[in-house]
């Protein structure tokens, strides 16, 4: 019963989170950090409707708990939130149209702005929520929102973003993988998979141990092939469907002595392809 209740409000729902993700990532710099919120923000809304027997208007709910979802994430990674404080000078130069440029902002240099003024931006410019919306999911006044859009505008189109840093990862490990994947080799795949291994299809299920081998089932009748990619200043995977010339998904692994301890499997939500920024490295591996 409970699973066909979470998956009736996943259907109901699914029409709203790609709009949640393009928000949640770029108040984090992030499209695995934002998802990450997404599913917070979607289990709290859960839990909530099964203690109220009446179903709020679902969109600006989900981002006000999204809002509140992400200020809670950002504060336990310590980074940057102030408080906003509408000024009337700066007011007065208010421009309701967004710019395009700000629209088109690489997710890294939203980080460049206070929360607040980044909250703003993103609602107003990028997602097109009027100023009362925006003021609603912030939990302030369109005074207040008009005075972040102001600086965090400016502030944007100023400054670059600061490089990210790349993770420490074993470029070989991931190279084997891929190569052992793209040859259809499940067995060799299969043995590069660690006893313990936690599976995450992230938005659907989690598997852990001998039932991960399980998981390469499904790609057995697919045609989908993976690169190599910096992701978000860490080496993940990006999977190919035949023909596409962008990835449909990606997936994040992590070994541990040369085996797999866990694999992050975002195929159940691809909206993150969309937005994300990253590089195909070249192969640096050959069976």
């Amino acid at each position: 019963m409970l699973a066909d209740a979470r998956e009736q409000f996943l259907t109901i729902v699914d029409g709203v989170r790609p709009e949640l993700h393009r928000y949640c990532a770029r108040l984090t710099g992030s499209v695995i950090d934002g998802e990450d919120i997404v599913q917070d923000t979607l289990a709290r809304a859960f839990y909530a409707l099964s203690l109220s027997p009446d179903v709020p208007p679902l969109r600006p709910w989900l981002f006000r708990i999204a809002h509140n979802a992400a200020i809670d994430f950002l504060k336990s990674h310590a980074r940057k939130h102030t408080d906003m404080h509408a000024d009337l000078e700066e007011i007065a130069g208010f421009e309701d149209r967004p710019d395009l440029a700000v629209v088109r902002a690489a997710l890294a240099r939203f980080l460049s702005l206070p929360l607040t003024q980044r909250s703003a931006v993103i609602l107003k410019d990028v997602l097109g929520h009027s100023l009362e919306e925006t003021a609603e999911t912030m939990g302030t006044t369109v005074m207040a929102v008009k005075a972040a859009l102001v600086r965090g505008r400016r502030t944007l189109l100023q400054r670059d973003p600061e490089e990210p840093e790349v993770a420490a990862t074993t470029r070989a490990e991931l190279d084997r993988y891929a190569a052992l994947f793209n040859a259809r080799d499940w067995d060799g795949v299969r043995a590069l998979v660690g006893d313990d291994c936690r599976l995450d299809l992230v938005s659907k299920s989690q598997r852990r141990g001998k039932q991960v081998g399980t998981y390469f089932a499904r790609y057995e009748n697919e045609d989908v092939a993976l690169r190599v990619v910096r992701l978000e200043g860490q080496l993940a995977f990006a999977a190919y469907v035949a023909g596409a010339a962008r990835p449909a998904y990606f997936l994040l692994l992590e070994f541990e002595d040369g085996r797999v301890r866990a694999i992050r499997d975002f195929r159940y939500v691809r909206y993150i392809a969309a937005e994300a920024e990253f590089e195909v490295l070249p192969p640096a591996f050959r069976l």
